[in-house]
């Protein structure tokens, strides 16, 4: 099996996790739970402010599993290296989903910013790998992870620092987070950017460079019955210069949001 298919298997799991890359929100809101496994169904609606797309709206399986030193969080899957009380370090696999088909774009849009559809190719998600490391105390969760495409989608990489605290009303519980990730520039230029093969046909060249993008969220997570819960998430991410820059992107975008949401039956 290639490294592009073995992406594309990855990717038919997608989950509730508040980014693709591990996230303390996603890690929190799993330790709060004793159960191993989670199955169920959900939907995801994200804008990610490229010309003309709009929102997308995609439902999903809802996969989780919680071992001893393997783990499965529907985006995120890995091995604990080093599992302690307070800190911990994982080697991950992290589905990267920010691919894009040209047709999803608008026409008009693109137009309008310079750009001819029949022009551009089509963006793949990728499948990234890295090593993250945690440390979990009273004050919350402190996440920093390191990842870097595998299936030669962008051949980039990204570095990310995530800050989670999870707050409990009755049976329902919270995390609050933010983040902030600074995205190579091989990474940046590949989903934001103009590609070499559409300059020699023509299109302007775009080439952004790397970025650093600060983010919001919230996740949740609440008991329906014995088995059954409702977990989600949203966040929102405030994109820099670099990408709304680009000729990909509507003229007046500055974030990105997304919101997942699921209800699964845990045992």
């Amino acid at each position: 099996m290639t490294l592009k298919a073995a992406a594309s298997l990855f990717c038919l799991f997608p989950s509730i996790a508040l980014a693709q890359s591990p996230s303390s929100t996603s890690d929190l809101l799993a330790k709060q739970e004793d159960d191993r496994w989670t199955i169920g169904v959900g939907a995801s609606v994200k804008d990610d402010g490229y010309a003309g797309e709009g929102t997308r709206v995609r439902p999903f399986p809802l996969i989780g599993y919680e071992g001893e030193r393997v783990f499965w969080r529907g985006l995120t899957g890995g091995v604990h290296v080093i599992k302690g009380e307070a800190f911990t370090l994982d080697a991950v696999l992290a589905g990267r989903f920010d691919g894009f088909d040209i047709d999803d774009l608008g026409r008009k849009e693109l137009a309008a910013n310079g750009l001819n559809a029949d022009l551009l190719e089509d963006r793949d998600d990728g499948l990234d790998a890295g090593l993250s490391a945690s440390w979990r105390g009273a004050a919350g969760e402190l996440k920093l992870s390191a990842l870097a495409d595998v299936t030669d989608s962008s051949g980039g990489y990204e570095f990310a620092a995530d800050y989670g605290y999870a707050l409990h009303w009755g049976r329902t519980t919270l995390v609050p987070s933010v983040g902030v990730r600074w995205m190579s520039s091989d990474l940046v230029d590949y989903y934001y950017g103009t590609l070499d093969e559409e300059v020699a046909r023509g299109v302007v060249r775009y080439q952004p460079g790397s970025a650093v993008v600060p983010q919001v969220g919230v996740g949740f997570s609440r008991p329906l019955g014995e088995h059954w819960k409702v977990t989600g998430s949203v966040n929102y991410k405030f994109l820099p210069s670099e990408i709304t820059d680009s000729p990909l992107m509507d003229p007046d975008v500055s974030g990105a949001m997304g919101v997942r949401v699921g209800i699964g039956w845990s045992f």
